[in-house]
């Protein structure tokens, strides 16, 4: 009984060492002809040399595939992103026969050492990343037709040259530019791989201030001065949100320009407080236009912030101004009403002394008219000049025509309070002396205008303030909708062939 037992046992042993080995020779030879079809492919193969030396060119297909977009800086003109780069060529050293089981073979990063691949570069790249993490990443397909497709994850910094004349309201493209560093177009050319689907973007691509409308591709042949290339370029086209600027600059910046008008309702006499609110207002929006360009290059042109800016500043300043333009026109006018005042008062006091002299000429009746008349007219006798006649022409000639030409001078003239019946021609009284035949003629004075002046170039400090408060409200709104009108309609330029995100 036993025996049968170790005899069945020796049997299904032996059945089973038979169907299990066939499956082990499959394996040990298929992982042996791989290796084999990878050694042979370096018997006789030079990487120095790319495929088709001598005749056609080679043709490198290439796809993207960007994966995120970390950065776009205005200040340094350039962009970060992410993306995997596959390139596609064929190099007939490399096929091999067909098998059921083996169409390609996938090797790692370091087959790649040992094969020719294009010398392609990134002609605007400023940094780029290669990814080790966990591994290289990048890895090799090999068809059997001899058809090659390298893929790797690059991380690249490129220049991006933008135009900032309508910032914040602008749209910048940003382009990858993709070219052979030594081979010329009869060597090797480049082409989009899969046509119009060649570059592709992630839907997840996002950045805080830009939004990512879509992107083109181009292929162009640049002349340089060792040859023509293939070059290849990809466009990303960014537009930017508003929303920061509008919180962190635009409304700020009109609130500053309204605040600046309060000091058009405040007393024109609270110097302190007028003063003190423009000074402030002017500085805030200085400090206000060094913050926005700090973070933006040293360009020579305006940019649309800068314009709206500027004008705020410009309002602002234009408040302080006003207010030293009505301080101004009352220290005028008051300068005025204190001249005025004092000229009245010495005018009254000439009058009153020409008065008197009249009343004292008028009872002198000793003295010879012919001495007077020449005495108050010609001030000398035969042509001497006595010490009396020179004291009688001090006392009453000079008094009496310095008056009246100073009253002249200020007033421009006016009229006097005597009687009609009591002028003579020429603006002269005619007064009879006792005794005499001819009159006296005696100058007299003419009287200011009875009030004082309230007005210069026909205004008054308060009308300064009552206009202001009308006409910058209305200025600082018209500007408004022509700056909105004018960039809000040229700054949303789109290319025709623009590949949108959304599809």
């Amino acid at each position: 009984m036993k025996a049968s037992i170790s005899a069945l046992l020796c049997l299904t042993l032996l059945m089973f060492l038979f169907e299990i080995t066939p499956q082990v020779r499959a394996v040990s030879s298929s992982s042996t002809n791989i290796s084999n079809i990878l050694n042979s492919f370096q018997i006789g193969y030079d990487r120095r040399v790319r495929p088709n030396y001598g005749g056609i060119p080679v043709t490198v297909g290439v796809t993207l595939y960007v994966l995120s977009i970390g950065d776009l800086s205005e200040k340094f003109m350039d962009f970060t992103f992410d993306m995997y780069f596959r390139q596609f060529w064929t190099d007939p050293r490399l096929a091999f026969d067909r098998q059921p089981d083996l169409e390609k073979l996938v090797v790692g990063a370091e087959y790649i050492k040992l094969i020719w691949v294009p010398d392609t570069f990134f002609v605007n790249e400023k940094i780029a990343l290669f990814h080790q993490a966990t591994t290289e990443n990048q890895f090799l397909r090999i068809m059997h037709t001899g058809e090659i497709l390298r893929s790797m994850r690059l991380t690249i910094k490129a220049t991006c040259p933008m135009n900032l004349a309508n910032f914040p309201m602008d749209t910048q493209m940003c382009t990858v530019e993709i070219e052979s560093f030594g081979y010329t177009m009869s060597d090797l050319k480049y082409a989009w791989h899969s046509g119009e689907n060649s570059v592709q973007m992630s839907p997840d691509v996002a950045l805080p201030q830009f939004n990512v409308l879509g992107h083109r591709q181009r292929l162009v042949e640049v002349s340089l001065s060792s040859g023509n290339y293939s070059r290849l370029l990809a466009d990303v086209l960014f537009t930017r949100s508003m929303g920061y600027y509008m919180i962190q600059v635009y409304i700020p910046s009109s609130l500053i320009v309204v605040m600046s008008w309060v000091s058009f309702w405040l007393n024109r006499g609270a110097a302190p407080a007028r003063v003190g609110l423009g000074v402030t207002t002017v500085l805030t929006m200085t400090t206000l236009i060094n913050s926005v360009n700090a973070a933006l290059p040293k360009i020579s042109y305006m940019k649309s912030i800068d314009i709206y800016l500027f004008v705020c500043f410009f309002m602002v300043f234009g408040a302080l101004i006003e207010y030293a333009c009505v301080g101004y026109t009352d220290k005028r006018i008051q300068l005025r009403k204190n001249r005025f005042l004092a000229m009245q008062k010495m005018m009254e006091e000439k009058r009153l002394e020409v008065a008197k002299q009249m009343e004292m000429q008028a009872l002198d009746p000793h003295e010879p008219m012919s001495m007077m008349n020449q005495n108050f007219y010609n001030g000398r006798s035969n042509g001497v000049r006595t010490p009396r006649n020179d004291r009688y022409h001090r006392e009453t000639h000079v008094q009496l025509h310095s008056c009246c030409m100073m009253t002249c001078a200020v007033n421009g003239g006016g009229h006097d309070t005597l009687p009609r019946d009591m002028h003579g021609r020429n603006g002269v009284s005619d007064r009879l002396l006792p005794g005499h035949q001819q009159p006296i003629q005696l100058p007299l004075p003419s009287l200011p205008p009875s009030k004082p002046p309230h007005r210069i170039f026909g205004m008054r400090g308060s009308d300064i303030d009552k206009y202001s408060r009308v006409i910058f409200p209305i200025m600082f709104l018209s500007f408004h909708m022509m700056y909105w009108m004018i960039y809000l309609s040229i700054s949303g330029d789109v290319p025709d062939n623009l590949v949108w995100l959304d599809s």
